[in-house]
């Protein structure tokens, strides 16, 4: 069947979330189940990026009625063709159901997740296939290419993006027409484009999604860059971890060769510009723009001294632009649409949009894309659908391991640059982590610093050794061994690692430790002092009782404990014996009646 003569499309979401959760399978069997049931005829089956609500995937969406199937399992594969596609009948089972309300949505347009966001590098993940640049090309894709080599000069085009107002998403928020422009500026004969794509984050994916789910988008942003600051040799460095965004970035990038649109003589324009893969082999601190530059080099990647600028001496020397996914992705609307467009959206001085992965105890976790300014309240509990099992918000950690951790009465922050540093946190790349009443904040902080720890690439003493001292402490305060002294020890450790560091690595990484100090001192003080741990969560500290009240004497807690610590005749309330108990937490997983107490 010609996709012209199809009356309806059915898209699978083919990102790497929901396809190996089942979403890849499903294609196949829609169009066999569509076959069998006498309708390929008039149905076109599709794929697509990820849609961004990964908590319900496998996600299928029915075109043009805009219904949106959650969690879509082979066995739902008929039940759709024969209701849905065949009788024009909603599967009312598979539609998703707002926890607040309870209220059925039919369409993706009256989820909360999506209503309440703005999508503008999104805008066409989930509904186009981005292995074909034909679907890129008809909604508007290198349009804005076109646009600037047939109207515009290159100095025109670094002034619109100056002009916009966008900053740098990788984390530092360095305005992306500053940086542009001081490249111009350098005599050369020789300059490059980079993409950073070495997303590190725990919990990030940000990066990926939009590769894997509009890979044009970001070629497109590196041409006009490369018009602008006059380059003819880009590279794309992305983390080997990611091979279906390796793999449809090489489609995508042999195909805009094909279309005449990367390669020799762009569009007739004069325009030379050839685009590199580069696999990193897993190294955050490659991340960091000078260690990328050493890796793809062929060095080993550590940072080095920032003076000259890589926008003077990047790689291989020469005058060198790098900026991450998200913000390449920006530039093409920003001179389809405008810079005013542009800049009309967000604050003052964080202009645009910015996509955030939200993970954590959130009802809806994925891939959100919100204006500048919106609060975390906002994105929490109006996209986010609030805390998972009605448990009380604790914190929020922005930024991911460089980030910080905020509080309750912090949520009407608005996301922003200068908000979020203020606060003690960073946007960082985009991760959002929510906590609970469950998480220690402690063991939180210990988790974050043991990832920078192991990440760093040892070359300064700071950041090589500092993080190791802290990471130590913490270790004897989640393990009942602190003292007081502890606390200025480690606010002095972080204030020196963040002063002396090298590299941004070594400079943030005491972020989560300073945060959690200064917004959660009283869960240090407790563990300190009182040799507790609030939350139940450091398995040094603590403790399990049985409720005589709730108890009812099932025996399923003494069954399943390890260490024979619980005794209790049948049908009469049980007792865990504290010296024999190894605190593994059985009892507490097995009761169904919520008569153990973890504290």
């Amino acid at each position: 069947m010609h996709p012209g003569t199809a009356r309806k499309k059915v898209i699978v979401c083919a990102g790497l979330n929901c396809g190996s959760g089942g979403g890849f399978g499903l294609i196949d069997l829609f169009r066999r189940e569509l076959l069998k049931q006498g309708v390929d005829d008039t149905v076109e089956v599709a794929f697509s990026g990820c849609r961004g609500f990964c908590e319900q995937g496998p996600n299928v969406i029915i075109e043009p009625d805009r219904t949106f199937y959650r969690r879509v399992k082979a066995e739902d594969v008929a039940e759709i063709v024969a209701l849905h596609l065949k009788g024009n009948q909603v599967v009312e089972r598979l539609l998703y159901k707002d926890p607040k309300s309870g209220v059925l949505c039919r369409t993706y347009d009256e989820i909360p997740f999506y209503r309440h966001q703005m999508k503008v590098v999104l805008e066409h993940c989930g509904f186009i296939n981005p292995e074909d640049i034909a679907e890129y090309i008809a909604v508007g894709g290198y349009r804005a290419l076109t646009k600037a080599l047939t109207q515009m000069t290159p100095e025109e085009v670094l002034a619109e993006v100056k002009k916009s107002g966008l900053r740098g998403r990788g984390g530092a928020g360095f305005p992306t027409g500053k940086k542009w422009e001081a490249a111009r500026r350098v005599p050369s004969s020789k300059r490059y484009v980079i993409c950073n794509a070495d997303e590190g984050d725990p919990g990030a994916f940000m990066d990926r999604a939009v590769l894997e789910g509009n890979p044009h988008s970001v070629l497109e942003g590196m041409l006009l860059c490369a018009y602008a600051v006059g380059s003819d040799e880009g590279y794309i460095y992305v983390r080997a971890e990611y091979p279906l965004a390796v793999r449809r970035l090489r489609i995508a990038i042999a195909q805009a060769e094909r279309y005449g649109l990367l390669g020799e003589n762009i569009l007739n324009s004069g325009l030379n510009f050839r685009i590199h893969i580069n696999e990193g082999a897993g190294a955050f601190v490659c991340g960091e723009s000078t260690a990328l530059m050493a890796s793809i080099e062929g060095n080993r990647g550590i940072p080095r001294i920032k003076v000259p600028r890589s926008t003077e001496k990047g790689l291989f020397g020469k005058p060198t632009v790098l900026n991450n996914v998200e913000t390449f992705a920006n530039v093409p609307q920003i001179i389809l649409r405008g810079s005013d467009w542009f800049a009309s959206i967000g604050t003052a001085r964080s202009k645009g949009t910015k996509i955030f992965a939200l993970t954590g105890k959130v009802q809806n976790s994925g891939l959100v894309e919100v204006p500048m300014g919106i609060t975390l309240r906002e994105l929490i509990f109006d996209i986010g659908g609030g805390i998972k099992g009605g448990k009380k918000f604790k914190a929020v950690q922005v930024g991911g391991p460089s980030g910080g951790s905020l509080p309750e009465d912090m949520l009407d922050l608005p996301i922003d640059y200068e908000s979020l540093t203020g606060a003690g946190a960073m946007m960082g790349s985009g991760s959002m982590v929510v906590m609970d009443e469950d998480n220690c904040m402690v063991n939180m902080a210990k988790f974050f610093l043991n990832f920078t720890e192991r990440e760093s690439c040892g070359k300064c003493t700071p950041c090589r050794e500092g993080t190791t001292r802290m990471l130590e402490i913490l270790e004897k305060i989640t393990l009942g061994e602190g003292n007081l002294s502890d606390i200025p020890l480690l606010e002095y450790l972080g204030g020196v690692v963040k002063a002396t560091s090298f590299c941004g690595l070594g400079t943030s990484a005491p972020n989560p430790v300073l945060t959690t100090l200064s917004y959660f001192r009283n869960e240090y003080l407790k563990h300190i002092r009182d040799k507790h741990c609030p939350a139940g969560e450091c398995v040094a500290l603590r403790r399990f009782t049985i409720i005589t009240e709730k108890c009812n004497g099932c025996g399923a807690c003494r069954y399943a404990c390890p260490a024979h610590a619980i005794s209790g005749e049948k049908k009469k309330p049980h007792v865990i014996d504290e010296d024999l108990c190894i605190k593994c937490g059985r009892c507490y997983e097995v009761c169904k009646f919520n008569a153990v107490r973890r504290h």
